[in-house]
């Protein structure tokens, strides 16, 4: 593979993932009654953490599309990987089975 491709292939993958890490930040900014009903009332979350972590993701999100941050990168693609995984290990650990749309509303 080239040099051309694999940069243009590095480029489209990111800016899709950070395209959805953003969108599932952006609606817990001010958390919905969705939102609230999923992360505190099903997985036990206290409601303050909601904002917080979106916040979190979205600046992380924003970080991975700046190019030369390589320090900065990586521990934003460390955070993003740790809500991924935390999101993933809460759905199973609540309900006993895992739920593809808690990726969508927590991730």
């Amino acid at each position: 593979m080239t040099p051309k491709k694999t940069n243009t292939l590095y480029w489209t993958f990111t800016i899709l993932f950070s395209l959805l890490m953003i969108f599932s930040a952006v609606g817990g900014l001010q958390p919905t009654q969705q939102a609230i009903e999923l992360i505190h009332n099903q997985l036990g979350y206290p409601v303050y953490f909601i904002p917080f972590i979106s916040f979190a993701k979205l600046v992380g999100s924003i970080f991975i599309l700046i190019p030369n941050l390589k320090r900065i990168k990586e521990w934003a693609y460390a955070g993003l990987f740790f809500d991924l995984t935390a999101a993933i290990y809460s759905s199973i650990a609540s309900s006993g089975k895992f739920d593809p749309m808690i990726l969508t509303l927590l991730a």
